[in-house]
């Protein structure tokens, strides 16, 4: 692929702290226009990959490059690349609009004056109260307004849903798809917060024990994860000898409540009713569950926890 095609690319990245090994040969890429939310368990490397990204954390071995930049070059991006992280760390005894104009005279060329970005984050109303007196989800709020005076190609966002309100998440999911959609701005996304990255993320990463063990966009990866349906049937042995014996179905429990639990690949919901009706099996329910990225993460984390 053109390297001018790619936003971010990680190779063999490596990260120990003393004995243990927090990155195992790390491979990662996110294209330029893209939304990729990197998931994972507490202790999975997140934090770390993240860091060792924008040169807060020496790797041991690997190659990382940002819009062809390495993490300690990043001061010559000039604003292109932007991390926003977990905990804000504004100076705490400036007013929002203050530490705004303290950040726009450190960007080579703005491109929203303060005024804008507070009317964008929805703090405008907060421009003259000091940063220590913001709630955490307005304290997130500013921080991001900092990233967007300039215009950021790439834009990495660490927890950025933690201490929001539901309209707080809102505004910032309707953000970050209006500058990816609109302005073509990348971002990498870290979150513990599955819905919403569903929601927002065309690509997906799946950190466990230090690798990737699922990387592609998300309509794939949930295609191919196949359908779940839930089964009721009063002639439970007949429907069990129908589906036993097509390899289109697998059977993956039953339950208490009465319901055999398939899994389906290349066959859907009315497919399966049809086989099961010519074959004299009654159909007393039938629930189809669509696969999320909740699901798909418990599946790889579960599978791969050994």
């Amino acid at each position: 692929m053109d390297i001018n095609e790619i936003a971010l690319t990680v190779k063999g990245l490596n990260k120990s702290y003393g004995s243990h090994d927090v990155l195992k040969n790390l491979d990662l890429e996110l294209k330029k226009g893209a939304v990729l939310g990197l998931v994972g368990l507490n202790g999975s490397g997140k934090t770390t990959t993240i860091e060792c990204l924008l040169g807060l954390q020496s790797a041991n071995s690997g190659l990382i490059s940002l819009l062809t930049f390495s993490p300690q070059s990043l001061c010559e991006a000039n604003g292109k690349v932007i991390g926003v992280f977990d905990t804000p760390s504004l100076h705490p005894n400036l007013t929002v609009h203050q530490s705004l104009e303290h950040a726009a005279l450190l960007c080579e060329k703005i491109v929203r004056t303060p005024q804008q970005v507070e009317t964008l984050l929805g703090i405008d109303r907060f421009s003259k109260f000091k940063i220590r007196n913001l709630s955490l989800g307005n304290k997130r709020r500013a921080s991001i307004a900092h990233a967007l005076l300039g215009g950021p190609d790439l834009i990495i966002l660490d927890e950025p849903f933690n201490g929001l309100d539901a309209g707080g998440v809102d505004d910032v999911l309707e953000l970050i798809r209006y500058l990816n959609q609109q302005e073509g701005t990348s971002f990498l996304l870290s979150s513990h917060q599955l819905p919403y990255l569903e929601n927002i993320c065309s690509h997906v990463a799946i950190l466990h024990h230090g690798k990737i063990c699922v990387n592609g966009a998300i309509d794939t990866l949930l295609s191919d994860a196949g359908l779940t349906i839930k089964l009721r049937t009063s002639n439970e042995s007949a429907a069990m000898t129908v589906v036993n014996s097509n390899n289109k179905i697998e059977i993956l429990s039953s339950d208490s409540e009465g319901y055999i639990n398939l899994s389906l690949s290349d066959m859907n919901s009315a497919e399966l009713n049809r086989l099961l009706v010519e074959n004299q099996v009654a159909v007393d329910e039938l629930i189809v569950k669509t696969p999320s990225l909740t699901d798909l993460f418990r599946e790889i984390t579960s599978e791969n926890s050994a």
